[in-house]
């Protein structure tokens, strides 16, 4: 059996649909479904077992839970850089994290996390170390938390565990995120419904929608999960991202190029968001391409949006 947390979210059911693709079918899928739009997402799915999260925590403290899992992809948190209850945060991306790991440990099963770049916050130098580690909110300080745990257990491993620094990850079925979709789909909305999209004006020293961003299509994270969970031991933290940064002016004049009209319009800066923004970030993928030994390249923007649209419609 392979277990995909958060696999009727917008990664955790790509994943799901690639295994599906390679024959994998003896699937748990642990999530929540209290938004029922989510189920979306696992209708054309297979899986074998579906689990609440609230449930699969409650198991595995109390021990009733002893499936045997080939690996472990753990996608499922709260990923809502908004979100103001800490407590709420940190026991679904802490908690929650801290838990499956252990349980993970004690039977050597491979582990591969989503931890997210949201860890450098302000920084500007994006390599995997505790210097470059700066996060803005409550988001990015619960992944950050996980991730200093995982440092902590990591000499004494025996068995694959892999934290992977998910950049602005965009693609097919991640309708159901609302507010959190990626910058392309509310774009893609904005564009459909009214003709324009809307992009912040310049600051911090950057120009009219030249903030940038590494776009890394989902696909590509997919593969990444892939490489960890079923490749040679490996144990580590590393970045999931292209390496290359673009901005959001790129993405909206691909979009128009492939609708075949609209306009962009440019909005003032929000207040509640100067100084909790990142406007640039980028993946160093010296670790990445080093200790990971992922030699695997990353698909262009241009195609990644091109690849969504053509799915999505």
């Amino acid at each position: 059996m392979l277990i995909v947390t958060g696999g009727a979210g917008f990664i955790g059911s790509n994943l799901v649909r690639r295994l599906n693709a390679q024959g994998s079918t003896d699937i748990l899928v642990v999530d929540n479904l209290d938004r029922p739009e989510k189920v979306a997402n696992l209708a054309d799915l297979r899986i074998s077992d579906y689990l609440d999260k609230r449930d699969f925590r409650a198991r595995l403290e109390g021990g009733r839970f002893d499936a045997k899992a080939e690996a472990v992809f753990h996608n499922g948190a709260c990923s809502d850089t908004m979100e103001r209850d800490g407590r709420y945060m940190m026991e679904n991306n802490f908690g929650d994290s801290k838990a499956l790991l252990h349980w993970c440990l004690g039977r050597r099963t491979p582990f591969v996390y989503a931890s997210s770049a949201a860890v450098y916050g302000s920084s500007r130098n994006f390599t995997e170390s505790p210097v470059n580690e700066r996060p803005l909110n409550i988001y990015g300080y619960s992944k950050l938390a996980f991730d200093q745990h995982v440092r902590q257990v990591l000499p004494g491993v025996s068995s694959p565990v892999v934290g992977l620094r998910y950049f602005n990850v965009f693609g097919p079925r991640e309708a159901h995120k609302g507010r959190m979709m990626s910058v392309l789909h509310q774009l893609l909305r904005q564009l459909r419904e009214e003709g324009e999209c809307r992009l912040f004006e310049g600051c911090e020293g950057y120009g009219d929608g030249e903030q940038v961003r590494d776009f890394v299509f989902v696909g590509d994270i997919v593969s990444l999960n892939l490489h960890f969970g079923f490749g040679p031991f490996r144990a580590g933290i590393f970045n999931g991202g292209t390496g290359k940064a673009r901005s959001f002016n790129d993405i909206a004049r691909t979009l128009i190029r492939h609708l075949g009209s609209g306009r962009v319009a440019y909005i003032p800066f929000p207040e509640e968001l100067r100084g909790k923004y990142q406007n640039f970030t980028q993946a160093d993928l010296s670790s990445l391409r080093g200790d990971g030994a992922y030699q695997a390249s990353f698909m262009e923007l241009e195609a990644g949006i091109a690849a969504t649209l053509e799915e999505t419609g």
